[in-house]
């Protein structure tokens, strides 16, 4: 398994479809590579591809406040997107280019190694779940895969164009809060009955 620094520098050179030629910057992720949770979009827009950071836009500042619901700051989490460079115009990834990218995100996620992944949007549930995701009927779920918990809700930035969307991801956020605490509990006795 490889380091999270060797695995950004092998994403840089990364050349499977025809995205790196279009990208400004790589747009590998960040956050803290030991969190126990983990927040997956689906991949860059213009501000991203300008800064090389996941999510800091005005999607990534509605995921900022939603993070900070779950009584957490950004840097405590791992944000990451399926694809690491941003497609023309924003547009929807396509198959090609979700192939090409799956691989890295599933090394990303073997070597951050977190027990709670919250999918943002239809694209990184699929690519989790692995069957085609209809997000509005699905959102606010959590599925357990591999000894993890995949947690599914919108894209940030579907809830800023519409209101009603915005009220049910600030809900599904609550919902991941007690998935988040019951975790937490359960690591704690566990610790506990190690230390005696």
């Amino acid at each position: 398994m490889m380091d999270l620094k060797i695995l950004e520098e092998e994403v840089r050179k990364c050349r499977k479809c025809d995205l790196w030629n279009k990208r400004t910057n790589v747009v590998f992720g960040e956050g803290d590579p030991f969190s126990k949770i983990m927040f997956i979009g689906e991949a860059p827009g213009y501000h991203e591809d300008q800064q090389g950071r996941p999510f800091v836009g005005a999607a990534g500042k509605l995921l900022t406040e939603l993070i900070e619901s779950l009584n957490l700051k950004r840097e405590d989490v791992y944000i990451a997107n399926v694809l690491k460079c941003r497609p023309p115009n924003n547009r929807d990834p396509n198959s090609e280019e979700i192939q090409a990218c799956s691989p890295w995100l599933e090394e990303q996620i073997n070597v951050i190694n977190p027990k709670i992944i919250c999918t943002l949007g239809r694209y990184s549930a699929y690519v989790l779940l692995k069957f085609p995701i209809n997000i509005s009927s699905l959102h606010g779920r959590s599925y357990k895969i591999g000894g993890r918990i995949i947690f599914l809700t919108y894209h940030p930035a579907a809830a800023l164009y519409h209101g009603r969307i915005l009220e049910e991801i600030k809900k599904d956020f609550q919902e991941l809060k007690k998935i988040i605490l019951e975790i937490t509990e359960k690591d704690e006795k566990r610790e506990q009955l190690s230390f005696w």
